[in-house]
C-alpha cells in the first residue's frame, strides 16, 4: 500500500561505496522498506569483500548502527529490527550479478558563481502577451527576438526558465512578427525559481537535453529525434529505415539519471499519392480500397517536419479548393507555393483529413487538418508487411542489435552529444555535464526453475536459456485429457498434407502417452468461409471434443467464421493449421514432427490438461491476469479479459478460469473488474471449498500516466468488493493481495559484460524509483538482438509477503504458458489474457460462451 512506516536516517550515499562511505549528516525520514533495501543490497555487494570473521549480519549491524540517528535503546531496537529485515531480503541461494545499463549519471549543475554565489536554482518567468498569441511556434519566436537579453533560456509554452536572473522582476518588451509586421507586447514577469532536483527541474533537464541534441541535426519524427542523413535504405521492399533515439532523464534511486535507448523509424518509400495511383491501376471501386490503405496510417510532411493520423479522406475536396486565412481566401496550390516553395503536380487528387492534436487545437488551429496526398510520406507498416517473413528478416538484421553492437552505437551517440560544438554549447550555458559511463548495476540471478513432468518426481531443470522443449522427447505430459471424438475438416487439396500431419501428431502424442484416436475426416470442396461453416454445423450436432480445420491461407474472414462459429455460437474447441505450416520440407516428413508436438500439446491444453508445471511454495494461492484489446473494426469498443488460476495445494492438476467484458469508449473498466474478479473466486470456492488465501493480480497494458487512475478506480473497487466477499465468508480479516502494473513496453536495457542477462535477472535498485516498489525481471533469453526486460510495480500489497517472494513467484509464473516451452516475457496469466482479448477484439467481436471458460480455447 503507499502508507510506509519511516525511520530517520541520516543520508546520502549508504550503498555507494564500501561500509566506511562518509555519511552526510542531514537527517531525514526515509521509509523502512527503502532504508532496507539499501541495507540488503550493500550486505550482498559488500559481504564478498570484508575481512573473515565478518559475516553478512555484522555488516548490516554495522551499516544499520552508523545511518539510523538517535540514542540509547530505542535506536538500538530500530537497527535491530533494521538489520533482521535487511538479512530477509538477501535471497541465499540467488547469484549477485554485476551488469551495465544504458543510463547515465547527470552531473548536476548549476554551481554558486562569483556574481551569484547562493545560487543553486533557475529562475522562472511568467509571459503575457498583447494581443494575446495562441501559436506556441509564434511565441517562441516572439521570445527568440530578445535572446541576447535572456541569456540561456527555455520556453515550454507557458513558463520562462532562465540560468541568469534579469535584473528587473518586471520587464515589458516589444516584438514583431516576421511575415504580418503585427507587433506584440511581451511582458515578463518573475515568479520564482525552480529547484533542478524536484519534477519541474526534472522537467527543465530534459528540454535541455533535447536542446543539445539539436546540435547533432536530428530530425524529429513523432516525440522521437531520428538521423534522417543515416537512413538504410532496403529498396527491395521500398522502405528506409531511420535510426534515432529516444531519452529521458529521471530520478532513480540515487541520481538523477539518463536513460538513453537506439531506436529505428520506418519509412516507406511511397507518398500517399503513390498508394492512390496504385489503387486507381488495380482497382475499379479504387476510393474504397484507397481508404483502407490510409486511414489510420502516420505520415511525414517534409515541409514542415510533422506527423499526421489519417482520419478520413475527401473526393470533394482538392488542392485547387480553396480556404479562408487571414488574408482572405486562398487554394491549397497557393499556398503550398507562397509559404514552402512547392509546387503540386496534381491539382485533381483528393485531400486527407487529420483531426488536429489537443496541442493544435489550442493553439488555435481548425478540428480537422487537409493535406494533400503527394506531400505525405508513409510511416510503419501494414499487417501484410509483417507477415512478409523476408521481409521483416532484412529489417531485423538493421534493428535487432546484439548487446555489444548496441553498447557501441550508445557510446558513439553518447561521444557525439558531448563533442558537437553546438551541444557543447548548450551544456555549457546550462552549466550541465553528463557522466561518459554507463550506470553499473547490481543485480541477483534466481535460481533456475525445475520443471515436472508426470514421470519425474524430481523434475527436470529449465536450463540457463529457460528453454526445456528436448525434455519432451522423454517424458510425457503432466495430465492429458483422452481424444475420443474428433474431426478433420481439410479441403480436398490438402488431404495428402493432412493425412502425413496427422501420422506424425499421433506418433508424437504416443510418445507424450496423450491417446489420441483416429478422427473423421471430412474433405470439403474449396476453402470458402461458407463452406467451413455449413460442415461445422454438419459435425457439431454430433458432439464433438475438439474440431481441426486445414485452410490454405491465413484469410482473416475464414477464421473468423470458423471460431466465431465455434466459440461463440457453440462451445468447442477448434485448432486451425495452415496447409504451408503441414506440409514437409523438402518431401521429408520426420520434418513435420516438431510442429506435430506443440500442435499436440496445444490441443490437450485445450480440452483440459496440462504438459507441464512448477512448484509453487504457497497454498491457497490464486493468480489473476488482465490485459486489454481494442475492437479491431469499431474503435470505440475495447475488450478485456481475465484469466486466472484455480490451484488449491500445488498437488493437483491446475485449471484455468477466464471471462471477457466489452468497454466502450469511456466507460469505466473498473465497473467490470471487481465483477469479473469475483466470478474468479467463485470458480475457486466452488473447486476447493474455500476462497484462495492469497491473490497476486497481474495488469498488462496500462501507460505510465494512468497509474494513479488504476489505483484509485480499479484497485479501491477490487479490494473492496473482495473484503466484502471475504468478511460475508466469516474471513474477519482482510483479503491478502498484491497488485502488479507489468509493463513489458519500457527502454530500459541491461548487458551483463556486453552479453545478455540470463534469464531469471532481478534488478531492484540503482535504476528503480523510490517512490515505487519496484524491479526488473529478465524471464526470457533471446537468440537474436537484446534481451528486454520487463518491468513489474507493485502498486497495492497486503500479501505479507517479501519481495524477493513476489520477484519468484512471477519468474515461476512465466513458466507456465503452455504455448511455449520456454519463459514468457509476462507471467502466463498475463499472456493468456493477451492471447484471449487479441482473439476476441480481432476476430469474434463479442464475448466467446461461457460454457468455455474453464478451457484454454484461446491458445
Amino acid at each position: 500500500m503507499y502508507a510506509r512506516k519511516c525511520l530517520t536516517v541520516s543520508t546520502i550515499g549508504i550503498a555507494r561505496g564500501r561500509v566506511d562511505t562518509p555519511i552526510v549528516t542531514r537527517d531525514v525520514a526515509v521509509p523502512v522498506d527503502i532504508l532496507v533495501r539499501l541495507i540488503a543490497v550493500r550486505v550482498v555487494t559488500v559481504a564478498k569483500d570484508v575481512e573473515v570473521g565478518n559475516t553478512p549480519r555484522v555488516v548490516a549491524t554495522e551499516m544499520a548502527a552508523e545511518i539510523v540517528t538517535g540514542n540509547g535503546e530505542e535506536a538500538a531496537v530500530a537497527v535491530g529490527k533494521v538489520v533482521e529485515v535487511a538479512m530477509s531480503e538477501v535471497a541465499v541461494e540467488d547469484v549477485v550479478v554485476h551488469m551495465a545499463t544504458h543510463y547515465e549519471p547527470v552531473e548536476r549543475m548549476p554551481r554558486p558563481s562569483m556574481e551569484q554565489p547562493d545560487r543553486r536554482s533557475n529562475y522562472t518567468y511568467r509571459v503575457d502577451f498583447s494581443p494575446q498569441c495562441a501559436s506556441s511556434r509564434l511565441m517562441q519566436g516572439l521570445i527568440n527576438e530578445h535572446k541576447k537579453i535572456f541569456g540561456g533560456f527555455l520556453f515550454d509554452g507557458t513558463q520562462l526558465f532562465m540560468v541568469n536572473k534579469l535584473r528587473s522582476d518586471q520587464l515589458t518588451l516589444q516584438s514583431r512578427h516576421e511575415r504580418t509586421g503585427d507587433v506584440y507586447q511581451l511582458r515578463i514577469i518573475h515568479t520564482g525559481s525552480v529547484d533542478m532536483t524536484n519534477e519541474t527541474g526534472i522537467q527543465v533537464l530534459n528540454l535541455i537535453l533535447r536542446r543539445a541534441m539539436a546540435g547533432l541535426n536530428l530530425q524529429l519524427v513523432g516525440r522521437n529525434l531520428f538521423d534522417a542523413a543515416a537512413k538504410i535504405a532496403i529498396r527491395e521492399y521500398q522502405i528506409e529505415l531511420w535510426p534515432g533515439y529516444i531519452t529521458s532523464i529521471r530520478q532513480h534511486e540515487r541520481d538523477i539519471l539518463v536513460c538513453c535507448e537506439i531506436a529505428h523509424k520506418t519509412m516507406r518509400m511511397q507518398t500517399c499519392y503513390d498508394i492512390l495511383r496504385d489503387c486507381q491501376k488495380h482497382d475499379r471501386n479504387y476510393k474504397d480500397s484507397f481508404k483502407r490503405a490510409v486511414l489510420g496510417v502516420v505520415v511525414l510532411t517534409g515541409y514542415n517536419n510533422k506527423t499526421y493520423t489519417i482520419n478520413d479522406v475527401t473526393f470533394d475536396t482538392t488542392p485547387e479548393s480553396t480556404f479562408d486565412t487571414k488574408a482572405g481566401k486562398t487554394s491549397f496550390v497557393e499556398y503550398y507555393k507562397q509559404k514552402y516553395n512547392i509546387r503540386i503536380r496534381d491539382p485533381h487528387q483528393p485531400m486527407l483529413l487529420s483531426r488536429a492534436k489537443k496541442r493544435d487545437l489550442r493553439a488555435g488551429g481548425s478540428e480537422l487538418m487537409a493535406l494533400v496526398p503527394e506531400l505525405c510520406q508513409m510511416t510503419g507498416l501494414t499487417d501484410q508487411m509483417r507477415s512478409d517473413f523476408r521481409m521483416m528478416r532484412a529489417m531485423a538484421d538493421h534493428t535487432r542489435l546484439n548487446p555489444d553492437r548496441r553498447i557501441e552505437r550508445l557510446e558513439t551517440f553518447n561521444k557525439r552529444l558531448q563533442t558537437s560544438p553546438e551541444s557543447m554549447e548548450v551544456f555549457k550555458t546550462w552549466q550541465m555535464e553528463l557522466d561518459r559511463r554507463l550506470v553499473e548495476v547490481p543485480g541477483r540471478l534466481l535460481p533456475q526453475e525445475m520443471i515436472f513432468f508426470s514421470t519425474t518426481a524430481n523434475g527436470v531443470q529449465a536450463g540457463e536459456q529457460a528453454d526445456w522443449t528436448a525434455h519432451f522427447r522423454n517424458n510425457p505430459m503432466f495430465a492429458t485429457v483422452r481424444l475420443n471424438r474428433w474431426y478433420l475438416i481439410v479441403p480436398n487439396r490438402a488431404t495428402r498434407e493432412a493425412n502425413d500431419f496427422l501420422g506424425c501428431m499421433i506418433q508424437a502424442a504416443r510418445g507424450m502417452r496423450f491417446e489420441i484416436s483416429n478422427c473423421e475426416i471430412v474433405t470439403i470442396p474449396d476453402d470458402n468461409p461458407g463452406t467451413y461453416v455449413r460442415t461445422l454445423d454438419n459435425i457439431l450436432n454430433k458432439d464433438p471434443q475438439l474440431i481441426m480445420c486445414v485452410v490454405t491461407n491465413n484469410k482473416a474472414d475464414r477464421y473468423t467464421a470458423i471460431k466465431k462459429k465455434c466459440c461463440v455460437d457453440r462451445a468447442i474447441p477448434t485448432q486451425v493449421m495452415v496447409q504451408k505450416t503441414i506440409t514437409p520440407k523438402g518431401g521429408n516428413v520426420r520434418t513435420l514432427m516438431s510442429v506435430a508436438t506443440k500442435v499436440v500439446i496445444q490441443m490437450n491444453c485445450k480440452l483440459g490438461g496440462v504438459p507441464w508445471k512448477v512448484k509453487i511454495p504457497l497454498n491457497g494461492l490464486m493468480t489473476i491476469g488482465f490485459d486489454v484489446c481494442h475492437d479491431a473494426k469499431d474503435k470505440s469498443k475495447s475488450f478485456g479479459a481475465m484469466v486466472a488460476t484455480l490451484d488449491h495445494d500445488n498437488k493437483g492438476t491446475p485449471k484455468f478460469f477466464s471471462t471477457v467484458s466489452q468497454h466502450t469508449h469511456g466507460e469505466e473498466i473498473s465497473n467490470y473488474l471487481p465483477i469479473n474478479t469475483v466470478k474468479a473466486l467463485n470458480e475457486y470456492r466452488k473447486e476447493f471449498g474455500e476462497l484462495p488465501k492469497r491473490i497476486i493480480f497481474y495488469r498488462d497494458g496500462v501507460g505510465e500516466g494512468q497509474l494513479h487512475y488504476i489505483y484509485e478506480h480499479e484497485v479501491k473497487s477490487i479490494v473492496d468488493k473482495l473484503n466484502q466477499i471475504y468478511k460475508s465468508a466469516g474471513i474477519d480479516q482482510d483479503v491478502l493481495l498484491t497488485f502488479f502494473i507489468v509493463n513489458k513496453r519500457i527502454n530500459t536495457r541491461f548487458f551483463d559484460h556486453r552479453q545478455n542477462p540470463k534469464p531469471g535477472t532481478v534488478v531492484d535498485d540503482m535504476v528503480t524509483l523510490p517512490e515505487r516498489t519496484d524491479f526488473y525481471l529478465v524471464s526470457q533469453s533471446v537468440r537474436q538482438g537484446t534481451v528486454s526486460p520487463t518491468a513489474y510495480n507493485v502498486i497495492y500489497d497486503t500479501s505479507g509477503l517479501r519481495i524477493d517472494h513476489l520477484q519468484m513467484l512471477s519468474y515461476k509464473q512465466c513458466h507456465l504458458y503452455y504455448n511455449w516451452s520456454g519463459t514468457t516475457r509476462v507471467p502466463a496469466v498475463c499472456q493468456y489474457a493477451h492471447k484471449l482479448s487479441f482473439l476476441v477484439a480481432q476476430f469474434l467481436h463479442q464475448a466467446p460462451s461461457n460454457l468455455l471458460e474453464k478451457k484454454l480455447f484461446f491458445l
